[in-house]
This record gives C-alpha cells, sequence and structure tokens, in this order.
C-alpha cells in the first residue's frame, strides 16, 4: 500500500526547552509511544520526523526538536538545527511546562514563527502536578493570549486536554494548507489528459515517478480521464481517441518530440511547469528567464533538486541542462549540485538557481528556498520552464495554465 509522500503532510513542530514534554506531546496526540520519553533533559537531540494519520487530519508529519535551551557547543549545533525546522514547518506548537513558565525561549520562538508566517499554537504541559494547577496554568495561557497565540493547557501523560489541541489546530490551519490541485483547476469533469510519461534508463523500474503519479490521482480526483503513454506511442494515442483531449502533459525531457507531435490546438504543458505553481512561485520562475540573457561563461550556475536518486549517463541535472545552457551562453559555466535536504543558506556567489519541481518538498519548504534567492538578487528558474524555453515551447507550455491561475505567492 503506498504511503502518503512526506512532502504532502502538514508538517507539525513541536518544540521548546528540555523536558516540557515535547515527545510526550506526539506520543499523547497519536496515541501511540512514537516518541522515546525520558525524564532526564535533552532526550531527543536532532530534529525526529515521524509521519502519521492524525484523526481526523489525515496524513500530518510530526518534527519532534531538541530543546531550544541546549548547552554547550554541541547544544547550540543541536539548536541551529532545531531552529532550521521552522524553514519547512506548516505549524508549530510550542510547549511549556506548567512549572517553567514562559520567557526568553519561548519569546524568540514566537517572533521567529510569526515572523515566518507560520501557524503557531501553545501548549501549557503537565497540568496535572496538582500543585501548580490553576494559577500557574491561567498565567501560562495568559503569556500566550497576550501574543496572539491560541493555547491549551495539557497533560501529555494522561491525555487530557488533547482533543481540545487538535480543536484549535484544525481551526487554525494555515490557507497554504487548503490545497489547490495541481491541475484539477484546469479541467472539468469528463475531460480527457493524456500523460506522456517516457520510459527510458532513468526512469525508476515497476514504477512511474512521483510527480506523474501525483498528477494522475488529481486527474481523477477531479472526474477527467487520464491516459498515459510513452512519447513514441503519443501519436497511436492522438489517433486512436474519439474525444479532444483537454491538455497533453509530458515529462520536460520530452517537450521538443511531444511539441513536434502534438498539434498545436491542444494545450500542452508538463508535470514539472504543473508543479511550479502547485509548490513554488510560478511568477518569479517565469520571470527568471529574462535573466538567462545575462549569463556568461565561467559564471556560478546552482542546480537543486528536492529529491536524491541514482544518476545516469543522461541524468537532466548533471547531464542535460549543462549541456543546453553552456550552448546558449557560449561556453562553460561553472556548476553546483545539491539535492535533497540540502539547500545553501547563502546564495550570493550564483548567478542562477535551476530548482526541479520540488515533488518530494512541501510547499513551505519551496517557498523559503524561493525568498532565499531573492533575498540574495538570484534569480531563480524551475527545470520544466527552463527546458520549455531552451525548446522553445515556453509561451505554449505556460498557456494551459494562464487563464485561470491566480498567483499563490505567499512568500516568507
Amino acid at each position: 500500500m503506498l504511503e502518503t509522500p512526506k512532502a504532502n503532510r502538514l508538517h507539525i513542530a513541536i518544540m521548546g526547552r528540555r523536558n516540557a514534554g515535547k515527545s510526550s506531546l506526539i506520543n499523547a496526540l497519536t496515541n501511540q509511544d512514537l516518541a522515546v520519553v525520558s525524564p532526564k533533559p535533552g532526550t531527543t537531540t536532532d530534529p525526529v520526523y515521524k509521519a502519521m494519520e492524525l484523526l481526523p487530519l489525515g496524513p500530518v508529519m510530526f518534527v519532534d526538536t531538541a530543546g531550544v535551551d541546549d548547552t554547550g557547543d554541541l547544544g547550540r549545533l543541536r539548536v541551529e538545527k532545531t531552529l532550521q525546522v521552522l524553514n519547512r514547518a506548516d505549524v508549530v506548537i510550542i510547549v511549556v511546562s506548567v512549572d517553567q513558565p514562559p520567557g526568553a525561549w519561548e519569546e524568540e520562538l514566537v517572533q521567529l514563527a510569526k515572523k515566518k508566517g507560520l501557524t503557531t499554537l501553545g501548549v501549557v504541559n503537565k497540568v496535572d502536578l496538582s500543585d501548580l494547577t490553576g494559577a500557574g496554568v491561567q498565567r501560562c495561557l495568559g503569556w500566550f493570549s497576550a501574543r496572539e497565540v491560541p493555547a491549551v493547557g495539557v497533560s501529555a501523560l494522561q491525555r487530557q486536554g488533547i482533543e481540545e489541541l487538535k480543536r484549535i489546530l484544525i481551526k487554525h490551519l494555515p490557507n497554504h494548507w487548503l490545497d489547490a490541485p495541481i491541475v484539477g483547476d484546469l479541467l472539468s469533469p469528463g475531460d480527457l489528459v493524456i500523460l506522456v510519461a517516457p520510459i527510458d534508463e532513468s526512469a525508476p523500474k515497476g514504477r512511474l515517478i512521483l510527480p506523474q503519479v501525483q498528477v494522475l490521482r488529481d486527474i481523477l480526483d477531479h472526474r477527467a480521464m487520464g491516459l498515459t503513454v510513452q512519447d513514441g506511442e503519443l501519436k497511436l494515442a492522438l489517433e486512436a481517441v474519439k474525444t479532444r483531449p483537454r491538455m497533453v502533459i509530458t515529462d520536460s525531457q520530452a517537450f521538443a518530440r511531444v511539441a513536434g507531435t502534438t498539434p498545436v490546438d491542444i494545450p500542452l504543458t508538463s508535470f514539472s511547469i504543473l508543479f511550479a505553481r502547485y509548490k513554488g512561485d510560478l511568477e518569479s520562475s517565469l520571470a527568471a528567464i529574462n535573466n538567462l540573457h545575462g549569463l556568461a561563461p565561467g559564471q556560478k550556475v546552482l542546480i537543486a533538486e528536492g529529491c536524491t536518486h541514482h544518476r545516469q549517463k543522461k541524468d537532466i541535472a548533471q547531464v542535460q541542462i549543462p549541456k543546453l545552457l553552456d550552448a546558449r551562453v557560449g561556453g562553460p559555466l561553472e556548476y553546483s549540485w545539491v539535492s535533497g535536504g540540502e539547500f545553501p543558506r547563502n546564495l550570493s556567489e550564483f548567478q542562477l538557481v535551476i530548482h526541479c519541481g520540488a515533488c518530494m518538498l512541501n510547499r513551505r519548504e519551496m517557498l523559503y528556498r524561493v525568498s532565499l534567492a531573492r533575498e540574495a538578487g538570484v534569480s531563480m528558474v524551475n527545470f520544466g520552464i527552463l527546458l520549455a524555453y531552451m525548446h522553445g515551447v515556453l509561451d505554449r507550455a505556460i498557456q494551459p495554465l494562464s487563464k485561470r491561475w491566480e498567483l499563490r505567492g505567499e512568500i516568507l
């Protein structure tokens, strides 16, 4: 049974000081002993990701973090990793213990979370401590209230107040989590969409790649029809179907071949371009094309992928894109590559960032990367947009999105 991809889960970061009960709270929320619990402060060292079904929300990703008050050289490194979680979180739950009222540490977390536009909730834990209930709990709740942070008192140990916390979480879900379709808003029930999925040496054995699966599911969710073929069979498919396709969606690497086969009156785009608007900022990625004309041999270019995979001899990131760009600028550029969760904080040394469709990243992390590029004054372009431009079909590839697309640009 296929699991919900990590990037499609609501990311809930549990943060606070050591021994505030962060791990216990995760166990209480999920009604399972997922996280290691110990009375010894500092049990959790590095961020730990726990994929769960949190009813009634559905698939979520809990991030259990080290205490923000960790000490020493190693502790400072742990705190740095903890704070980096804010770059990919959708919701932050700040946990305080009733016997350790909120102060400077929690103030810093609240301000950082607000600066990044994160949904922030407060939890006053250990309300079962009989000699500290009542006034102590109210003081802690009042501290959160004064900072406009919704908060609730709980006992993670006794699972008291957990359902109320869930209700508050549902009430304050971030707007961007009201998930926009990948392609469904461009379709009507009964529409036929042809998906072109080349099966070459770079294709995973026995399955389709994640963007192809997600686009197909979105088509079906919107009561449209999806027909998946390889690029060599596209002409046969177009001749065989009686219904005129609403659009053709292709792997970006096959743009040139597919554009030559698909009649010009049938809209054409790519999986990667659809993900540019679904996960990132389509408008800024299109604007980055204008800056390609300023590239010169020897300048630095960063190519980023959100996943790690085995490299093939015709790898799109390490072979195809550099080959096309070098030919266009008239000489070799200086390339750097990052993949998975790696992404440099300072992008100022690069003239251009080229990023994949980000199917393995959640939207908030992708928007964070976009914001880093903006901060450095560096253009960031999506793989599919770049390849469509290089093959002379960008206007055509964007046209299906232009009439009904609205910018979802809640940049951090």
